[in-house]
């Protein structure tokens, strides 16, 4: 029951939907801001900070079990100030709290649970806490009294824990230590890391729970382009083909689930991110392009169809930022997951016998609190069923089809998880170029059309000369208070890469300026200029920073979105190739020899970095397209075919190669070149350009040769 107007406690104003979702709680929750802080100095009481999201569902249970019980409330009210941050949307508060509960804990994730002195400074913390001991952990109740005792009585203790976090904190992630020599041999040192933690029985890279990886896949292709290396071949099309067929895939609607709690890609934490479907959908893409596999090429539309469906503003352009794994406290996948009864009831008799075998649904499932609800997963493929029911395979295929599209219908009546309706500037721009990469690739003029649109509004309105670029444009609840929240390196690297995309797409030049000035602004806000590297946050303006802000971090690992630092290097390297500025590949020299002495301790977790290290010591590669007749359309594809970071493909009209219509440096090389009478292509590298051909395959012998 939610709490009336009157009754409400302080979040019934807040933005984001996580902190909405809690506002009839007993609890009185402050947000993030100067008020909590000088509440908690007045009253000489310690804060609890609460960390989570609106889709977490540990953040739910523990909602339920503790943050509803008046009991619990009582003891937060009389002991505490209490702060609920969603993590969504403050990265920066999420990503220092997390650091020092580590630090504390041994443990991060969410919800995250932090005791902090009334200044905000960390001195105990943990995740999820039950309400009652159990489990090993201590109950949440006893830790209440336990921290709010040590406040009063300990207070030296307590202070000095604090100053303890504190010094790790500000040392942990400033990298502000002498830049190394940067060697190409940090890939091969990265990639070794994850051959070491391949699982070659089920796929993915060490144990459960298993997380996609995205960054790493991607480089394995890349290598696997490069070199031809089987070994890598075999990591990733084992991976991406056991995800696929797992139940961390929705086989119903599409789209991948956020990791899967066992080994085997079965049972998955259900909720599902804009951030995992459009990096995964990369990886697909990527995969049916080196090896030609209709398969990936098919999950790739299918991950499209769930964003299309589920995660995209149709009306006004842009993607949402997740849909919850859970529709009520009490539920714990029960939308995504089946009975034999529930399937039985909306199927045929043949269509229950095919999808029995194929998502292997019985009367026993994988689920721990129903143990008759299934998860839906490929155990059988359609060959093998039409063996054992004596079928043609594809009147087995179309009865699966019937079968699965009733399932989803079937779904679709019952009671929905929250989709998060917030547009994140910095995940709609991993969308944007994830979309325009599928749609370069696998010729989707939809996906084409969406993406560029997506794109526009985040530039429209996210994006203001002055104050640069917004981490928000739009809240998921219309009536929400929306709070200017300046955008951080993540938002400012991952647009400038959208914006270098869709330049590539279009051949509009409007997008190349705006990736310039993104990047110049990316520069002069958060490019450390003492040491190298980009800090992920402006520095506060103010000594008086709230709680751990004015610690500076550079942000290296990829966890969960691949490294803003990386993204940054990648983007500066590309406005390079395309200006022959000295500036944008001084900035991305300095970043990545900052991270080289350090790079190899990540291992995988640096994959980016890898990649942006692929691209800072190869020569960059622009195949330029000149026509837009069927011609010209054979040598793009031609162009496009093979697979490298280190290269950009653009075409081009003869009225768009005059100079003042083209970057810098293809100012200063195309117009020189002489007049062909048919459709041509031309390979540039290194700010020079080779003569043009014509022929498609003359095209791909070259190139292949330039890669190589």
């Amino acid at each position: 029951m939610l709490m009336t107007t009157e009754t409400a406690n302080s979040l019934a104003r807040a933005s984001s939907a996580y902190l909405r979702s809690a506002m009839h709680q007993p609890i009185r929750w402050h947000q993030w801001a100067e008020e909590a802080f000088a509440l908690a100095k007045k009253e000489d009481k310690p804060i609890l900070l609460d960390i989570g999201a609106v889709w977490c569902h540990w953040c739910h249970v523990m909602d339920r079990e503790s943050y509803d019980n008046p009991e619990v409330a009582a003891i937060i009210n009389e002991h505490f100030i209490a702060i609920k941050v969603d993590r969504d949307e403050r990265p920066d508060v999420d990503s220092r709290y997390q650091t020092a509960v580590s630090a504390i804990s041994g443990q991060g994730g969410w919800p995250l649970t932090a005791f902090l002195t009334a200044e905000g400074k960390p001195f105990y913390g943990g995740t999820y806490f039950p309400p009652d001991d159990q489990w090993g952990r201590p109950g949440f109740k006893r830790v209440l009294l336990a921290i709010a005792g040590a406040y009063r009585e300990k207070r030296a203790e307590v202070t000095e824990q604090a100053s303890m976090v504190g010094n790790m904190l500000a040392q942990s992630e400033a990298f502000a230590t002498p830049a190394a020599e940067f060697s190409p041999s940090v890939i091969d040192s990265i990639v070794a890391a994850a051959v070491k933690m391949f699982d070659s029985q089920h796929g993915g890279f060490g144990n459960a729970p298993k997380f996609p990886h995205p960054s790493i896949i991607d480089l394995l292709i890349e290598r696997y382009a490069r070199t031809g290396n089987e070994e890598l071949k075999n990591i990733f099309v084992s991976t991406l083909e056991h995800m696929a067929r797992g139940g961390v895939y929705d086989q119903l609607a599409g789209g991948f689930h956020r990791y899967s709690v066992d080994e085997r890609w079965i049972v998955p934490h259900f909720e599902k991110m804009s951030y995992d479907n459009s990096e995964l959908l990369k990886n697909y893409v990527h995969a049916a392009q080196v090896t030609g596999n209709a398969f990936f090429a098919h999950v790739s539309r299918d991950i499209i169809r769930w964003m299309d469906e589920w995660l995209s503003d149709r009306e006004h352009a842009g993607f949402y930022a997740s849909q919850d794994a859970d529709y009520s406290m009490d539920d714990d996948g029960d939308y995504f997951t089946w009975t034999l009864d529930e399937a039985a009831a909306v199927l045929s008799e043949n269509e229950l016998k095919v999808a029995q075998l194929h998502y292997d649904i019985n009367e026993v499932g994988e689920m721990h609190h129903n143990s008759a609800k299934n998860v839906l997963y490929v155990r059988a493929p359609i060959e093998q069923i039409a063996v054992r029911l004596g079928m043609p395979p594809d009147r087995v295929e179309a009865i699966l089809t019937s079968a699965r599209e009733k399932l989803y219908q079937a779904r679709l009546r019952r009671p929905t998880p929250f989709v998060d309706k917030t547009v994140y500037v910095s995940w709609n721009a991993l969308c944007i170029s994830a979309y325009l990469e599928a749609a370069r690739v696998l010729q989707l003029e939809d996906a084409r059309h969406f993406g560029l649109r997506s794109l526009d509004r985040i530039l429209a309105e996210g994006w203001d000369a002055d104050r640069g670029l917004q981490h928000v444009i739009a809240y998921s609840e219309a009536g929400a208070e929306k709070r200017a929240l300046p955008g951080m390196l993540d938002d400012y690297a991952f647009t400038a890469l959208a914006c270098l995309d869709a330049y590539e797409t279009t051949a509009d030049l409007s997008y190349f300026h705006f990736a310039q000035r993104i990047a110049d602004r990316m520069i002069t806000r958060f490019f450390d200029e003492a040491a190298g590297g980009f800090f992920d946050a402006e520095a506060p303006d103010s000594q008086d920073a709230l709680g751990v802000l004015g610690t500076r971090r550079k942000p290296f690992q990829d966890s969960p979105t691949p490294s803003g630092n990386s993204a940054a290097i990648m983007a500066l390297l590309r406005l390079h190739a395309y200006t022959d500025d000295p500036v944008y590949r001084e900035r991305a020299e300095r970043t990545v020899r900052i991270f080289a002495g350090v790079a190899e301790q990540y291992g995988m977790f640096a994959a980016t970095y890898a990649i942006a290290a692929v691209m800072f010591s190869q020569p960059h590669t622009q195949v330029v397209v000149i026509g837009k007749n069927e011609a010209a359309g054979l040598l793009r594809r031609a162009a496009l075919a093979p697979f490298s970071f280190s290269k950009t493909v653009l075409q081009l009209s003869d009225s768009e190669l005059a100079p003042q219509n083209l970057p810098p440096a293809l100012a200063q090389t195309l117009p020189g070149l002489p007049q062909a009478q048919a459709a041509t292509a031309v390979i540039c590298s290194g700010f020079s350009c080779q003569p043009p051909v014509t022929d498609a395959e003359e095209l791909t012998r070259l190139l292949r040769e330039a890669l190589s």
